[in-house]
């Protein structure tokens, strides 16, 4: 195993089943995002930086992550229908089955069961995990057990089978009022990028970077990774205080979807943030909920 790990080749007891439609999803969708680069355009270059942060900070990081996986703040209903909605628009899967996934791995980080592990191999953490893996796809009984909360939720359960469609009437408007090119940009290239900035999470920040804290598993902290993914790079702070909504805990940890979730903070639209703070009396970190203040 240890051989397998460092070499990034993906063990064999994980070569038995192949997702095949996401296998081919995944081919069209490089393919198109490669087709892209010959349609550039400052339209589409802007139009696929705009997206890349509504889908991937907005949606993935303060959307389907800190607020449904973790409940590290709390937003009123219409606004944490329209986050995750923007996490739908990631092409990451549904809510419910991406929400399982990751709980999954908090509970079994880098052990038997973590769906995502590198220890299981670089490649499989990266993506091997999706082509021959769960791939966000899970059994009733295991949904059951994991995520009781959102199934209870009607629009919930719709966007999970239905993730897909913000993305189809996103793509016909950016094919109707910006062309071919706009629509590569907007959906290919930008979901391709996306994809590979949330899964250096799962293979990157387990394999290279700092730890300021003992966490018993191989979380790490990448800055670059955190640059990528608004702040989800900061993964050892993350494995410590999971429920934290603050991931960047130094100043210099630049953490874009702390900074949005303080917006919105100030916008009296979120309550009951929990993060991490240090506290010097006793020299120690320590979570903490309420209201943020502003010298935070």
């Amino acid at each position: 195993m240890k051989n397998e790990i460092r070499s990034g080749v993906l063990p064999a007891r994980k070569k038995l089943n192949i997702n095949w439609s996401d296998t081919i999803f995944l081919f069209v969708t490089h393919a198109a995002a490669i087709a892209a680069l010959f349609f550039t355009s400052w339209t589409a270059l802007i139009t696929a930086v705009v997206l890349y942060w509504i889908g991937g900070s907005l949606g993935i990081g303060m959307g389907y992550h800190r607020l449904l996986t973790h409940r590290g703040y709390h937003v009123p209903k219409a606004v944490e229908y329209f986050l995750v909605t923007c996490g739908a628009l990631a092409f990451e899967g549904g809510p419910i089955q991406w929400v399982t996934t990751h709980r999954i791995h908090h509970a079994h980080t880098d052990r038997t069961g973590d769906p995502h592990t590198p220890r299981d191999g670089r490649w499989w953490a990266h993506i091997g995990w999706i082509l021959f893996g769960t791939a966000q796809i899970h059994e009733r009984s295991t949904l059951e057990h994991y995520v009781p909360d959102l199934l209870k939720d009607r629009y919930y359960r719709w966007l999970n089978t239905y993730y897909w469609v913000p993305s189809i009437f996103l793509g016909i408007m950016l094919f109707a009022f910006g062309g071919l090119g706009v629509l590569l940009w907007g959906i290919f290239l930008r979901v391709t990028l996306a994809y590979h900035a949330t899964w250096l999470v799962n293979s990157a920040t387990h394999l290279w970077g700092r730890t300021r804290f003992e966490t018993g598993d191989d979380s790490r902290n990448s800055w670059w990774v955190a640059l990528l993914t608004f702040g989800e790079g900061w993964h050892n702070n993350h494995h410590a205080y999971p429920t934290s909504a603050r991931h960047g805990l130094r100043w210099y940890e630049i953490d874009m979807n702390w900074l949005g979730i303080r917006t919105l903070q100030l916008l009296g639209l979120a309550r009951a943030i929990k993060r991490v703070q240090f506290d010097r009396r006793t020299s120690a970190w320590q979570l903490i909920r309420g209201r943020v203040s502003r010298t935070v």
